[in-house]
């Protein structure tokens, strides 16, 4: 009998998984409203077209990435420099890939392709329990489509939102709302918080990451990343050890 032979999906269709996926990455939806109208409203001041913005959303579809270069744009700096800042910042998204290519590879392309645009914090969040366990999942690529269509379809709407608000309400960008995206990546973080590694790992991501504020580029990010990483597998490695000892 096969190692996954009494592994029962919890989804009997690809249609229940995709709804499935989509309820697991609500939570972290709500989270990113704020942020998504935020975006909205920052980016024709900063000098961007309503028809840029909007295609900036369907074709970049990388929250910190987009709110970076409206900055850089905003300095007027040139179109390089931009997008050699959004490339380093969105680094982070090579770990995720690396976690998820072994369930992946198998895929058709026709899957992996989307399945790499449309891979965010929040969708990796949200599917990474299901992608990553150890048996088979028949279903787990429809639980990332589910996720990954609600997160674009809710970033788009945000973005048109933020568009129309920020004309209403110009002050907007003094309300704070980009405080919901910290609490968002707090809640999505905390779940795995379960043994000595992974604290060890979020300690020294955060401190590195204060540490290392002043760098530019935001390098600091990247640094702090594989700082934990580094410290977090050590650890892993050393209690492994133990255990076999």
């Amino acid at each position: 009998m096969p190692p996954d032979a009494h592994f029962q999906p919890a989804d009997s269709s690809p249609r229940q998984a995709a709804w499935a996926g989509a309820r697991a990455t609500l939570p972290l939806i709500v989270g990113a409203i704020p942020f998504g109208i935020l975006f909205g409203t920052l980016a024709v001041p900063s000098g961007l077209s309503v028809g840029a913005t909007l295609a900036m959303s369907l074709f970049v579809f990388a929250g910190s990435a987009q709110f970076i270069a409206l900055g850089l744009l905003a300095s007027g700096v040139g179109v390089g420099v931009i997008i050699a800042t959004t490339f380093v910042v969105n680094l982070r998204h090579l770990l995720y890939a690396a976690a998820l290519v072994e369930r992946v590879k198998d895929l058709p392309q026709r899957w992996r392709i989307p399945m790499a645009f449309w891979l965010t914090d929040e969708t990796f969040a949200a599917v990474s329990s299901r992608l990553l366990q150890e048996k088979a999942d028949p279903y787990a690529h429809w639980f990332y489509l589910g996720s990954a269509l609600a997160m674009y379809g809710n970033w788009q709407l945000c973005t048109w939102l933020g568009l129309g608000l920020g004309e209403l309400f110009p002050d907007m960008t003094g309300w704070g709302l980009d405080f919901a995206m910290s609490v968002t990546f707090i809640g999505m973080v905390t779940p795995y918080l379960r043994s000595r590694p992974m604290w060890l790992c979020v300690v020294t991501a955060g401190a590195m990451a204060l540490a290392t504020w002043d760098l530019p580029h935001k390098l600091g990010l990247i640094v702090a990343a594989l700082s934990g990483i580094a410290l977090g597998y050590a650890s892993h490695r050393l209690l492994q050890y133990k255990e076999v000892a």
